[in-house]
């Protein structure tokens, strides 16, 4: 039998730098971004990274050394990131990728930092999404860095959604905060009370604005509503006390009270009058969806950042664990390589490596998602208002349509000569990008923060006794405990998980994922070594697995795929992040070897780069086939009750007399049988006879041919972990500077 080689190439030389990430990453032909990344990155390592080492984070006060980090922002660009250039900005379009790169930067030396930065861009959300022009118009532009000229400071917001305990962070559909009517003269604008507490609110120390949800307390108001919050209006702006974080301390953090009178234009979205009601035209839930679903993927990327971060200080950390020994001396091998002697060292580093990129890959291909979906919304609201259809129920039925379109679509080959009429469809565009959005938003929420946390731990480990240590080379300690917060920050796992019930059964999604899934095949047979045949063994079964569980009950006769079943759902939900991940770093390699080569710097090391960065996929979809085929099988045979001894249930064993007759005329047989019940009944000591699974000899050669599609994925771990001890990196760290910021 054939075998396939992996070509002799040279092992990479460097770190893969700038040119690297900025064609995987896809804004190699975006200076405006580059731009932004290089300025987020001037800040990051070196204003920021001297408040951590000055110890900063040692105090949950805002204090003056913090204040001027929301200054450099302004300075280096990062704070007009979100704004248009008519506002103040310097990028025009959809922003997803521009605020995920600046995250992505700031992160990778403080989560606070980042989330000092990203709390802003939240604040002035609902107003960008939902918001009026006026609205829009006002608050961007208060926000924006002062131009040349200008004699003001920027206004800073804070985005007040969670309640005080019971309800923080629990469900964002609980708000104790109240609204009522203070004041509505006939042919005048009305004006409204407002009472919230908040908890957990970033940027609260410093907020000139606040957007809050409340809930209507009169009845001449409908439903909640987002309302903006400004510090001189009338009544309480009260900041409350700081709260004692153990973690992102470099963000502003407390729990405030609001009693406030306000206009009515403040209702994010406006409203209308019916019958002596205000009807906001949009529910603060409706607001927080289209807010969420694009806010959450620059957290998921901010721990992505954490887990790349680590490699070079742990690398450095284990080459000279033993250097200044007596009689070590250089040039040896004990002296040159230290730990990283040792496969244990470098298999566990190439570990935190692979999933760092898998993270990376799939968070950054979410952003340039949302940014590809903005114009499409838009368009696609403008194409059904012209048919008279406006409303979220109109809509989706008539959207409904477009699916199946969709659906066609992605099962034509690629000759078909319906696909150009499909392809050119606006609407069925819509639903495709629209589908895959709801997906991957919450997995990379989920997965990089939940399983980016617990990579952190195995990072901060190869650190030894130095990992937590307040002087760790490259905050590691600190990174893997702000990783704990930000797997919280808008929304938990469990409301990931919920979204990902939901959306991932869509007839739409499935019909991508399996289009995916044949991708995959068609890549193994140009590129095996990135585990892409392992990918796509996993996929099938992972998509094998969902069918039956929808269709199949529990002993009772209840169903297993159903929404109060978290322990099949979500546990199916968390394999599919797995799958998701893997395919997205696949992807990026491939784009670094198509592109590369185009870009001079990129071309000297192209080969050796994109064979490493194809073992750590392949080290990756090992890891997620293991995941995916764990989760499934216990799905799939844990809801079947074990058979016992009694007569009706081990009526399919053999009994011993049986035997004897049977060896007489099949010789061996006796051998080969497990169950034997003896003429007396006695039989082995264990809970019954074996158990099987009706209907699973399809699972089990899914799961068969996924075990041996795992071929060659320790290979590619011993050829990383050998680049891995190799490689050069700088002298020193480009952070943190010693001495005081």
């Amino acid at each position: 039998m054939g075998t396939v080689s992996v070509s002799e190439v040279k092992p990479m030389v460097t770190l893969p730098g700038d040119a690297v990430r900025a064609i995987q990453w896809r804004f190699a032909d975006r200076f405006d971004l580059q731009m932004l990344v290089a300025s987020a990155r001037g800040v990051a390592r070196g204003f920021v990274a001297r408040l951590v080492a000055a110890g900063e984070r040692n105090t949950h006060e805002w204090t003056p050394a913090k204040e001027e980090m929301l200054q450099e922002f302004d300075r280096a660009g990062v704070t007009a990131a979100f704004m248009e250039p008519e506002e103040g900005g310097f990028i025009s379009g959809p922003k997803n990728l521009a605020l995920s790169l600046a995250a992505f930067e700031l992160a990778w030396v403080d989560g606070g930092a980042a989330t000092a930065s990203l709390a802003g861009f939240l604040a002035l959300a609902p107003i960008h999404e939902r918001g009026t022009p006026e609205q829009v118009a006002r608050y961007k532009k208060l926000s924006a860095p002062p131009q040349p000229g200008e004699d003001r400071e920027p206004w800073r917001g804070a985005f007040a959604l969670t309640e005080p305990i019971p309800y923080v962070g629990v469900d964002t559909g609980m708000l104790s905060g109240k609204v009522r009517v203070a004041e509505w003269t006939e042919g005048e604008e009305p004006w409204l009370q407002v009472d919230k507490r908040g908890r957990f609110i970033t940027n609260i120390a410093f907020a000139d604005f606040v957007t809050a949800a409340v809930n209507s307390d009169d009845p001449r108001i409908k439903g909640s509503c987002i309302v903006i919050l400004e510090e001189g209006d009338e009544g309480i702006f009260d900041r409350g006390t700081p709260t004692k974080k153990l973690v992102h301390q470099l963000s502003a953090t407390g729990d405030p009270v609001f009693n406030l009178k306000v206009p009515a234009s403040r209702i994010v979205g406006g409203y209308t009058v019916k019958d002596g009601t205000m009807i906001p035209n949009f529910s603060h839930s409706e607001v927080i969806e289209a807010v969420f679903r694009r806010t959450r993927v620059p957290v998921g990327l901010m721990t992505a950042a954490k887990l790349l971060s680590a490699v070079e200080p742990v690398i450095r950390y284990q080459r000279q664990r033993f250097r200044g020994a007596e009689g070590l001396n250089p040039g040896s091998l004990r002296y040159e390589q230290g730990i990283q002697q040792r496969e244990d060292a470098l298999h566990r580093l190439v570990d935190v490596w692979a999933a760092g990129e898998a993270a990376a890959s799939l968070g950054f291909a979410a952003a340039r998602l949302f940014d590809a979906l903005e114009p499409l919304e838009k368009q696609k609201t403008a194409i059904l208002k012209e048919r008279g259809i406006q409303g979220g129920r109109a809509e989706m039925k008539a959207l409904r349509e477009s699916e199946e379109r969709a659906i066609e679509l992605l099962s034509l080959p690629p000759d078909d000569r319906r696909r150009a009429e499909l392809e050119a469809d606006r609407l069925v565009d819509f639903v495709l990008m629209d589908s895959e959005a709801n997906v991957l938003c919450p997995a990379t929420k989920l997965w990089n923060t939940g399983h980016g946390a617990n990579m952190l731990r195995e990072a901060v480990s190869l650190m030894g006794g130095y990992g937590i240590t307040e002087d760790c080379p490259g905050f590691l300690g600190n990174k893997w405990m702000d990783a704990q917060l930000e797997a919280t920050y808008e929304g938990p796992e469990a409301v990931q998980r919920r979204q990902l019930t939901v959306t991932m059964t869509g007839e739409v999604f499935l019909a991508q994922f399996r289009a995916w899934a044949r991708e995959m095949r068609r890549i193994a047979s140009d590129r095996p070594g990135t585990g892409a045949c392992t990918l796509a063994s996993a996929m099938g079964l992972w998509l094998w697995t969902l069918n039956y569980l929808r269709k199949a009950t529990d002993p009772s006769g209840g169903k297993l795929y159903h929404g109060q079943r978290q322990g099949v759902t979500f546990a199916l939900a968390d394999a599919l992040c797995w799958l998701l991940a893997s395919r997205a770093q696949i992807l990026d390699v491939l784009e670094l070897e198509k592109r590369g080569a185009d870009d001079p710097v990129v071309a000297e090391d192209l080969a050796a780069t994109v064979q490493f960065l194809s073992d750590l996929c392949h080290i990756q979809a090992a890891q997620s086939a293991g995941e995916v085929s764990r989760i499934c099988g216990e799905l799939v045979f844990g809801y079947n009750r074990h058979p016992g001894w009694d007569e009706e249930e081990h009526r399919c064993c053999f009994l011993a007399a049986e035997l004897d007759e049977f060896e007489e005329f099949m010789p061996g047989i006796a051998a080969m049988a497990v169950d034997v019940v003896a003429a007396d009944g006695s039989h082995p000591q264990k809970a019954g006879p074996c158990a099987g699974c009706a209907g699973s000899s399809e699972f089990l050669r899914l799961q068969s041919k996924l075990t041996t599609c795992l071929t060659g994925s320790r290979l590619a771990k011993d050829r990383a972990a050998d680049t891995v001890s190799k490689v050069m990196i700088p002298e020193a760290l480009d952070y943190p500077a010693a001495g005081p910021a």
